[in-house]
């Protein structure tokens, strides 16, 4: 082994793109590693307003749903059930609206744009139904429920 040898750099035996900040080569691989360093922020994770501003109001989008769902259940402690848990609901799909029109939404991402849309969605639509759907008196009826509840409770 010759002095050039001990001085060349380290062979790569897989793709590689740019070095890094010290000079050596970087792995390509869309694979995570095994160690984590750091946490990407999610998209559209930035100040829904500007840095100057008092922190409620760069964070206004989190604090729109978590207001609404508070209210929501101070109606339901209140007695009045479906109004309360239609309320939570709706908060959860106008968090899932606002996640995918605003460009920066603060802590209201949580993860990608598409995975935050489909969670606050999908959730938000299940409480509501469910709320329409509660006894007594429920305001939507879906016949095939109750003939399914009927067959697996026999």
């Amino acid at each position: 082994m010759d002095e050039s040898d001990a001085d060349a750099e380290p062979m790569v035996r897989d793709a590689v793109s740019a070095p890094d900040a010290e000079g050596r080569p970087r792995r390509t691989t869309r694979r995570f590693p095994l160690f984590t360093r750091d946490t990407a922020r999610p998209e559209g994770g930035g100040r829904a307003a500007s840095g100057d501003a008092p922190a409620p109001a760069r964070q206004w989008p989190i604090l729109a749903v978590l207001s609404t769902v508070g209210l929501g259940l101070f109606l339901t402690a209140l007695d009045v059930f479906r109004a309360g848990t239609i309320l939570i609901g709706a908060a959860l799909i106008a968090g899932a609206v606002m996640r995918w029109i605003l460009p920066s939404v603060g802590m209201l991402a949580v993860r990608s744009r598409f995975t935050d849309m489909v969670t606050y969605g999908v959730l938000g639509i299940a409480i509501v139904l469910l709320a329409l759907m509660a006894q007594p008196d429920p305001v939507l009826v879906i016949p095939f429920l109750d003939d399914t509840l009927h067959f697996t409770v026999r």
